[in-house]
């Protein structure tokens, strides 16, 4: 039987790092994936080949929408959609041999099969049995579906199967307005579909400040995205290769029938924890069916300990990420950390989206008194320069000490301007510091000090 100081189910963001801090530590290291490929859900068939077709859509938006006023005379280009598949499906290689490259470099043996605990300190995959101290489950999730939605992955479709379509669709209907679903929405309407977002709820991105989500809708309406908000599904048909989606409106009842070439049901994702055999070793779970831990990840069993999508908390690969490099310091006798007030948030499209922290509509509910500094990005120069000039920084603060208490910006690069926060978070920042704080000129980031100068004060270009 080989003993292993940590055995790691799943080979995804939270997986991976986790193995790999864990051996740079010092500790003797296995991780056992099921997949032909490491990366899990991010790489395969989430993260990385969205944004890939995401980046490819853009350019092409660019080409028909922006590169005439740029002076950049000629036909748009047209679609070829196997090439521009075969393209995604090369950046997921690239990135899946780059881990499989990392493990090796950091002597980590990879188990490949589908994993069990039958025991306490205890592995099996196919037929044989690992010893471990340790053992961390970090499955990640799958999508979740409703009730009288059969999903067959060609007309109605996770994700997985919305990003490897035969064809482009004439209509798509999309279920559920989360991220998933604009994201993916977001490439089709670029591609020429049109794409009807159907939503349980009376708004878009549950959770994100209302201010930001009012505006993002405005913005993927005028892109071409079409809304039924306050909507419940109450089934999806397939007849002669054709889907119809039937919807009840919450306020009234009204039933309405959609015709779509195909239907994405984007509806959430929930731990992905079956044949691990954690009933019968009696591991408890919380009633979403995620694991219950503690603050250092240990479940109720001894030596058992779970991260990422499979434990509470946003399902975010970078939070998984967090918490397996954290969990990795604690098996190795350190202090470990995350820092959940300061975990980003971005949806991919564009603009993109991004948040931290608190919404206003937390802060409000808390009874917090705060101050608000608003930043347009019709005032940066840089932005209009590139036709994104729609969108804006907003910085929520403390009202009395000035303490940066969450952010919000919609505009270009979004996901990476949102990193400036979260550093100033980390370390207790005030808005005033980054107001303080040189930022160079022409640059998106300068929207970034505007919000903060904005919560002082004023703003030097409002």
């Amino acid at each position: 039987m080989a003993n292993f100081d940590v055995i790691i189910i799943g080979g995804g963001p939270g997986g991976y790092v986790c193995a790999i801090r864990c051996a740079q530590l010092g500790l003797n290291v296995a991780l056992a994936e099921g997949r032909d490929n490491l990366g899990g859900t991010c790489l395969n068939v989430g993260c990385i080949p969205s944004k890939a077709l995401l980046h490819a859509t853009h350019a092409l938006h660019d080409a028909q929408m922006n590169f005439e006023k740029m002076g950049l005379m000629g036909a748009a280009p047209k679609v070829d959609w196997a090439k521009m598949q075969s393209y995604k499906d090369d950046v997921v290689g690239q990135n899946t041999k780059g881990i499989e490259f990392l493990l090796k470099k950091n002597k980590v043996t990879w188990i490949k099969g589908w994993a069990e605990v039958p025991a306490a300190g205890q592995v099996k995959v196919g037929g044989t049995v690992y010893q471990a101290k340790h053992i961390v489950i970090a499955t990640g999730s799958e999508p979740t579906s409703l009730p009288n939605v059969e999903i067959d992955e060609k007309i109605v479709m996770t994700s997985t199967g919305a990003l490897a379509l035969g064809g482009i669709p004439k209509k798509l209907v999309v279920i559920g307005a989360g991220v998933i679903g604009l994201e993916m929405g977001s490439i089709y309407a670029r591609l020429g579909s049109e794409v009807v977002v159907v939503e349980y709820l009376d708004h878009i991105t549950a959770g994100m400040d209302k201010d930001l989500a009012k505006t993002f809708q405005k913005i993927l309406t005028k892109q071409g995205l079409k809304f039924v908000l306050g909507a419940a599904v109450q089934s999806v048909l397939v007849v002669k290769k054709r889907a119809e989606v039937i919807y009840k409106l919450n306020a009234d009842g009204q039933v309405t029938v959609l015709d779509a070439d195909a239907v994405l049901v984007a509806t959430g994702r929930k731990p992905y924890v079956a044949g691990l055999g954690l009933e019968a070793l009696g591991v408890a779970l919380l009633p979403r069916g995620q694991v219950q831990t503690d603050v250092h990840f240990k479940t109720s069993v001894a030596g058992l300990y779970a991260i990422g999508d499979a434990i509470a908390g946003p399902m975010l690969a970078h939070k998984a990420e967090e918490e397996g490099m954290a969990l990795a310091e604690i098996l190795a006798g350190k202090a470990g950390h995350v820092n959940y007030d300061a975990i980003p948030s971005v949806v991919y499209s564009t603009p993109e989206v991004a948040s931290v922290g608190k919404t206003e509509e937390q802060l409000i509910a808390e009874g917090r008194a705060y101050k608000v500094g608003r930043f347009s990005f019709m005032g940066n120069g840089r932005a209009k320069a590139v036709f994104q000039g729609e969108g804006f920084v907003k910085i929520l603060a403390d009202k009395s000490s000035d303490r940066i208490l969450g952010a919000h910006i919609i505009g270009p690069m979004a996901g990476d301007l949102i990193h400036e926060i979260c550093v100033a978070m980390e370390f207790g920042a005030s808005a005033q510091d980054l107001a303080l704080t040189c930022h160079a000129h022409p640059t998106y980031s300068e929207a970034v000090r505007e919000a903060a100068l904005a919560c002082g004060d004023g703003a030097i270009h409002a």
